[in-house]
């Protein structure tokens, strides 16, 4: 069985070997950092990074299981309804292309 990296090795560790953070780094921060660049606009919001930062705060009690359930329900339902315009301008499309088409048709 391995033995286990004390604090200070894990500091030495990150230190020595560069890019090796990035490999160690946790989900939770991977997620914190997902949300607030979806926050400011710089990618779009992903579920999975909301579902971790919850899971993280009921695990650590910081939330209720209850709360936090309503939480993730919230941010699926906004998400479905922001996706929903998305598909129906996708629908469009192909509609109002075929009609484009017909036009240029015309004018030859």
């Amino acid at each position: 069985m391995a033995p286990e990296l004390a604090g200070s090795q894990i500091s030495a560790l990150l230190e020595t070997v560069p890019g090796i953070a990035s490999v160690l780094r946790s989900p939770v921060a991977d997620a914190m950092v997902g949300l607030i660049r979806a926050g400011v606009g710089l990618s779009d919001f992903r579920f999975e990074d909301a579902e971790e930062l919850v899971q993280y705060a009921v695990r650590r009690g910081l939330i209720g299981a209850t709360e936090g359930d309503r939480v993730l329900d919230e941010a699926r339902a906004a998400g479905k309804k922001r996706r929903a315009p998305a598909k129906a301008a996708l629908k469009r499309r192909p509609a109002l292309a075929r009609r484009q088409g017909k036009a240029s048709k015309k004018r030859r």
